[in-house]
């Protein structure tokens, strides 16, 4: 597969999406996640408000698929708990390994074809790591 393919619009256009994410001031859980292989950096923030999620921040030092992933995370997580951000990270690392097509949210589809790249799954994983972290340790 060309990195043409891989690229495709929409993950490029949640990468800018992902550099763009500003940090939170004082978040309720944080946590940062590298990937020594690739060098991929991510920290997420997260505010909660009576067990939900209403903000997230992050610093993406990585891939345009590790800012992507960073953004999905950023435009889906507002209103939902940190159980379903970890399962969305379960459901997205079995999708890329093709094991299984259940996706909770819509914009993980767009990570398709990294399903055949095997070294750039955890690009797309990394970020939902890093929020499983950060709960885990709030």
């Amino acid at each position: 597969m060309t990195d043409d393919a891989l690229y495709q619009d929409r993950i490029l256009e949640l990468a800018k999406a992902g550099r763009a994410l500003p940090r939170l001031e004082a978040p309720d859980a944080t946590a940062r996640v590298d990937n020594p292989i690739c060098g991929d950096r991510v920290t997420l923030d997260f505010r909660l408000e009576d067990g939900a999620i209403v903000a997230v921040g992050a610093k993406v030092q990585g891939c345009a698929l590790c800012q992507a992933a960073a953004a999905v995370i950023a435009e889906n997580a507002t209103g939902r708990t940190s159980g379903e951000v970890e399962a969305a990270g379960a459901a997205i690392a079995a999708y890329l390994a093709g094991e299984g097509d259940a996706l909770p949210w819509p914009d993980l589809a767009t990570f398709e074809p990294v399903r055949p790249m095997k070294s750039r799954r955890e690009c797309v994983v990394l970020p939902f790591k890093a929020a499983a972290r950060a709960f885990s340790e709030s």
